[in-house]
């Protein structure tokens, strides 16, 4: 990915990006609360023209979206929808159902060279999910905020489990950008209900989602899983400033690896064993939804210094040697400053009976590497820890926040 701009010059633009994660999405709604009582943006509209996300980062993305015009009031609702999560809104778990789910795996995995495979889509029923969002969003109102310039563009990216590539749905103002890459494909769309729930189903865990696409229709997954460049879908909109807000805390991950360094020194720690399937698990949902965007980070900061160095009377223009123009983006990210994965193992025993005796089938990890745990466990007092901590982080940065948005 690099910052590049559109052929249409435009005015400066603030994008919003919204990163992936689970139950650990409440945070992003902690962040949001706080920055919506900044003074300036009290009772106003948002400052975030171009709205980017994928997974939780769909469902926060479009919730704000549907209250454009008024930041505070879509950063309560946001807060709300987390810290009322439960399991019920989310999964069906009652014994029937589980029963029936292992009872498609059995015969999948025992009898299915005999018989035929493939009843098991999702180890989960999410049917509750749907009707749970849908209280909380409405999609009509984004169409007026994009009539009154006050949201240029929402775009939420989902997984499609045909071709394999990461398609972003975008609904924004007339003439915005779309591209087709090889790996990324970019569709105008009047955003639903569906393709929040499309970008937010976890692979393997959610069931795929349909959706229309040049009518016929496809099915889609996490958008999480092939996005490895977060920050690219704002970028090609025409952000020329990004708010990106992360859920993993980056000392806890420098933590984790200086524990596996120590090993060189001939002193192995004591918690350092052969890791249980849980733990493999968790370090899999960290490679889908946590990793790319401090990598995407780091290249766009690369990427600013390259653009510096450029001669500036060829800066936005296309030459020779750059296919498309090419600008300075701004970035400035918020990530938790507490390990997410530790709190969530002390609340661990809140998760339902029948699936805390699947997890701990996996077997019990490292407490610092229960990230799994942290993704699955849709509690409130989880959610609702998460997004004061959101709220405190953002809280120490109020005034670095307030400067960048208003430059």
């Amino acid at each position: 990915m690099s910052p590049r701009a559109t052929t249409k010059r435009r005015p400066p633009m603030t994008g919003l990006v919204l990163t992936a994660g689970g139950a650990r999405g409440a945070y992003q709604a902690g962040v949001l609360k706080r920055i919506s009582e900044i003074k300036a943006f009290k009772r106003g509209p948002s400052p975030f023209q171009i709205i980017a996300g994928a997974s939780a980062g769909a469902i926060n993305g479009a919730t704000l979206a549907c209250h454009q015009s008024n930041l505070q009031q879509g950063a309560e609702t946001l807060a709300r929808l987390w810290g009322e999560l439960n399991f019920d809104s989310v999964v069906r778990y009652d014994l029937p159902t589980m029963a029936n789910t292992a009872r498609k795996m059995v015969m999948d995995m025992a009898l299915g060279g005999i018989i035929g495979g493939g009843r098991l889509d999702a180890l989960m029923n999410t049917a509750p999910l749907r009707a749970f969002l849908g209280a909380h969003m409405d999609f009509s109102s984004i169409n007026d905020s994009i009539k009154r310039g006050h949201l240029y563009a929402l775009a939420i990216t989902a997984t499609g489990y045909h071709s394999g590539k990461s398609y972003t749905f975008v609904q924004g103002a007339n003439k915005h950008p779309l591209w087709n890459k090889s790996r990324r494909v970019a569709l105008q769309t009047e955003m639903t209900l569906e393709h929040v729930c499309a970008s937010a189903a976890i692979p393997v865990v959610f069931p795929p989602v349909p959706l229309s696409v040049n009518g016929g229709t496809a099915y889609f997954g996490d958008g999480a899983l092939r996005l490895t460049t977060p920050l690219s879908p704002a970028i090609r909109l025409g952000a020329t400033r990004l708010l990106a807000i992360g859920v993993r805390c980056a000392n806890a991950a420098d933590d984790l690896l200086r524990t596996e360094l120590a090993q060189g020194d001939g002193v192995a720690p004591e918690h350092m064993q052969r890791p249980p399937l849980s733990q493999i698990l968790g370090v899999f949902m960290n490679a889908i939804f946590l990793d790319h965007l401090d990598a995407d980070l780091d290249h766009l900061k690369r990427m600013n210094d390259l653009i510096s160095a450029y001669p500036p009377r060829l800066r936005g223009k296309p030459t020779h040697a750059v296919s498309e123009p090419m600008r300075i983006v701004k970035p400035l990210s918020i990530s938790p400053s507490e390990d997410i994965a530790v709190l969530a193992k002390t609340l661990a025993h809140r998760m339902p009976r029948t699936l805390r005796y699947v997890m701990d089938g996996l077997g019990t990890p490292d407490a610092k590497s229960a990230d799994l745990t942290s993704f699955l466990l849709f509690d409130s007092a989880f959610t609702r820890e998460l997004i004061q901590l959101g709220y405190r982080d953002t809280a120490k940065r109020a005034d670095e926040i307030e400067a960048f948005l208003m430059e």
